[in-house]
């Protein structure tokens, strides 16, 4: 369970929030905190007061990956095969078996034909799968991912929702501006004004915002 106690930094402001394992979106308008809150969760940044637990660890304890929202921004080396590898080398794993869990993990993406590629040479879409990639390669226990489904079309996010599944992270949380992914999701958490104004399971919060812009097309057409 991760627990947020009493946490205040910049505009947020949660007494109380439990959040379980599985698939968390958080949607909400810009500039209600989402962001703040999935660095907060990843340890980039420590609250100004408060206290969160990610099953009883403070976040900067717990293995995190990490994507952000811009694709640059998350690349580090210049082939699709390096990035991949970096977070294994950086813990000194032995080259072959990094060699071997690049190739897997390469495959279970459905990335392989990338592998030689320049990452600078590759899509948005292309970009953000590889840091998928990259941040899931080491098995975390918790994936934070900043509306990285923004450069990718409703085909290729419902297929990278389930791969996300598959990783073994016990925690997945992203923010989403995407109600149909949101809509895939376990358990939604909705910020307005830095302040969690609904949190539940998709129904739950759905239909709570029937008549916002916060409503997946999909269900408003009955589809």
């Amino acid at each position: 369970m991760i627990t947020i106690r009493d946490l205040r930094c910049g505009l947020l402001d949660i007494g109380s929030l439990d959040i379980e394992p599985g698939i968390t979106s958080i949607i909400g308008p810009n500039g209600s905190g989402k962001t703040t809150l999935l660095k907060l969760l990843a340890g980039i940044t420590i609250p100004e007061s408060g206290e969160i637990l990610v099953d009883d660890r403070s976040p900067r304890n717990v293995e995190t990956g990490w994507v952000n929202e811009f694709p640059d921004r998350n690349i580090l080396f210049d082939t699709v095969a390096d990035e991949v590898a970096s977070p294994l080398r950086f813990r000194r794993i032995p080259c072959n078996e990094t060699s071997r869990r690049v190739t897997s993990h390469l495959e279970f993406m459905h990335v392989t034909h990338l592998s030689t590629r320049s990452i600078r040479e590759l899509s948005g879409g292309e970009k953000i799968l590889v840091a998928i990639a990259a941040a899931a390669i080491h098995h975390p226990d918790l994936l934070v991912l900043d509306e990285c489904d923004s450069h990718l079309n409703e085909s290729r996010a419902q297929e990278t929702d389930q791969l996300l599944k598959e990783t073994g992270a016990r925690y997945i949380i992203r923010c989403t501006q995407q109600m149909e992914s949101a809509a895939r999701s376990d358990r939604l958490i909705y910020l307005e004004q830095g302040r969690v104004i609904h949190n539940g399971s998709p129904p739950e919060v759905f239909s709570s915002l029937a008549s916002s812009a916060f409503y997946p097309l999909s269900w408003r057409c009955g589809l």
